[in-house]
C-alpha cells in the first residue's frame, strides 16, 4: 500500500491509501486523460457513489481498465 497525499478541488488536502498497481493505472490514467493526479482525484471524488475516496479510485481504475479492454474488441 502506498499513501499519497492529494488535494482536491484546489483547496481540501487528503491522502489515500492505494495498492500499488491501482496508483500505478491511475497515474496513467491522469496521463492519457490530460490532466494532474489531483484533477482527475476531484473528478472522481465528485462523482464517487461511496463516501470512501480511495474505494471509490479504485473502482473508477477498475472502469476505466474495462472500457479500454472493450475499445480494443
Amino acid at each position: 500500500m502506498k499513501k499519497i497525499s492529494v488535494v482536491i478541488a484546489g483547496r481540501h488536502s487528503t491522502s489515500v491509501c492505494l495498492e500499488e498497481e491501482f496508483l500505478h493505472e491511475l497515474k496513467r490514467i491522469a496521463l492519457i486523460k490530460h490532466k494532474s493526479l489531483n484533477e482527475l482525484i476531484t473528478d472522481i471524488d465528485r462523482n464517487k457513489r461511496t463516501n470512501n475516496l480511495s474505494s471509490a479510485i479504485r473502482l473508477f481504475v477498475l472502469r476505466e481498465l474495462k472500457l479500454q479492454q472493450l475499445a480494443k474488441m
